[in-house]
């Protein structure tokens, strides 16, 4: 089985693996390491509700996930950019995020801040580079976590089958939110096992993806394929040991993923 991802008791989410490889430097380790004495950064995400027209719930999903790719691929995120150094100590201690909701001057003052806004149908998601665990902006701060449950108008189209998607749950009930951040943890894990020349095709096709429940009768196959698994640890909302998400991206349908051999083909 390849990397999975755990909630935390923060109630943010952290990266960790049941991939028994002595990598030490590796940001799947789930015995204890230097990532948990180092200090804790997270990634903000902030999802736009506004009252009268909030966005539908697939497209806010899907938004978030390419959100989170496209600070992760971004020229400031790497090198001596700007934000280089922050996304370093974030990734070097264990991999956080928090997604919130604004709307009117809320919405405006945090456009005002450093970050990069990401527009889908009719969702938008801003988000920002990494900041510490206790040490948010206030205008990002003050922002609240709940509130963020949003229904789908019209049932989402069947997904590209040449394209990533994130495959949720069928039988788990998760806010938005909390489904908002797993499936940007989906999209990075993806990211993070692409080869380069997949990465670069990803980001120039803009990041295609789709979010759906997966088939009841797919979703064991889906889990135990070596593909990229979130899992909950329990902490919110959902019993622990519960597989969230599972990131379907057609390179590591075909490449080798985990130490233990390759990816599972996608069967129909």
């Amino acid at each position: 089985m390849g990397p999975i991802l755990h909630d935390l008791p923060t109630g943010t989410l952290g990266f960790v693996s049941e991939d028994p490889t002595p990598v030490s430097d590796s940001p799947f380790r789930s015995e204890p390491s230097d990532r948990d004495t180092a200090p804790q950064f997270v990634l903000p995400l902030v999802v736009r509700i506004e009252r009268a027209d909030p966005p539908a719930r697939t497209d806010a999903l899907e938004t978030a996930a390419r959100a989170v790719l496209t600070i992760l691929s971004d020229e400031r995120s790497a090198g001596d950019g700007p934000w280089a150094q922050a996304v370093r100590d974030w990734q070097d201690a264990r991999i956080r995020k928090v997604v919130r909701r604004a709307r009117g001057a809320e919405w405006r003052r945090a456009e005002a801040l450093p970050g990069i806004t990401v527009t889908g149908k009719s969702a938008e998601v801003r988000v920002f580079p990494p900041v510490p665990l206790d040490g948010w902006p206030k205008d990002l701060a003050r922002l609240q976590v709940s509130g963020t449950d949003l229904d789908d108008p019209e049932p989402p189209v069947e997904p590209d089958p040449a394209a990533p998607v994130l495959w949720l749950n069928p039988d788990l009930g998760m806010s938005a939110g909390k489904a908002m951040a797993q499936a940007g943890h989906a999209a990075q894990l993806a990211w993070w096992e692409l080869p380069d020349e997949e990465r670069a095709a990803w980001h120039d096709a803009g990041f295609p993806l789709a979010v759906r429940p997966a088939d009841p009768a797919r979703w064991p196959g889906l889990t135990g394929s070596g593909l990229p698994l979130v899992r909950d640890a329990g902490f919110t909302e959902i019993a622990p040991g519960s597989c969230t998400v599972v990131a379907d991206h057609p390179a590591l349908r075909r490449q080798p993923y985990a130490p233990g051999g390759p990816a599972a083909t996608r069967s129909e």
